[in-house]
């Protein structure tokens, strides 16, 4: 073989090596690029306290969801108003972390979703300045699972009241702030409407597309979103 002849293959075999590197190369970063979308994909439990199918706070709940699930996000939604949660009564039979004395109520689908969910969203109307009772009966018996939940956990709140006052609010926002603080978790966006009373009024507000926009946009704790 002369030397040009030695040259010219000599550079297709690098050519054809090169390709099948970048090939795999591209494989591999097609791998990896899969790999973060799985990785990125939450478990969220929506927790509802209202007791109006289509009332205001659920309408929140509704374009929340839809936001999170076209982001690909996995989303169970808990209407407490239409299930049976027993209220805590205090026995301390769970020593905080065990079987409740109430198994037959609909409380297990909330303990099967909290345990291993990324992020939990509250939906509520203000009720008498306050979560409504069906909600705060679900957050009460978070006591039987206490010692579970204490992990890394996002959170967000969607309220919704009738009038129009910063005062008014913050028994609710304390209290949201309180819980999130002594369970460890982080708060991941909050969305409060004002001034929605009747049933529908908050369809003609922002606040719909809002709760969208932040279930949409919902990243794993440490991650930026681009």
């Amino acid at each position: 073989m002369n030397r040009r002849d030695f040259l010219k293959r000599s550079l297709m075999a690098t050519a054809v090596g090169g390709l099948l590197l970048s090939g795999a190369a591209s494989s591999l970063s097609e791998a990896r690029g899969a790999e973060p979308d799985k990785e990125k994909k939450m478990k969220i439990l929506v927790l509802t306290g209202s007791p109006r199918e289509h009332g205001n706070s659920n309408t929140l709940a509704d374009h929340f969801i839809k936001g999170a699930q076209e982001a690909g996000h996995d989303v169970f939604r808990f209407d407490a108003a239409q299930k049976s949660v027993h209220p805590c009564i205090a026995c301390n039979s769970c020593g905080m972390d065990g079987p409740c004395v109430f198994d037959d109520d609909d409380f297990s689908l909330v303990r099967e979703h909290i345990v291993p969910a990324d992020l939990v969203a509250f939906v509520t109307p203000m009720y008498y300045f306050g979560i409504s009772a069906q909600l705060k009966a679900v957050i009460d018996r978070f006591y039987a699972i206490n010692g579970s939940i204490h992990t890394p956990k996002q959170a967000v709140l969607l309220m919704t009241y009738a009038n129009n006052s910063r005062r008014d609010e913050s028994p609710m926002l304390t209290h949201y702030e309180v819980l999130l603080d002594y369970l460890g978790w982080t708060d991941a966006g909050r969305i409060v409407a004002p001034g929605v009373w009747t049933e529908g009024s908050i369809r003609n507000t922002p606040f719909p597309e809002k709760a969208h926009r932040l279930g949409k946009g919902l990243r794993l704790q440490g991650e930026r979103s681009l």
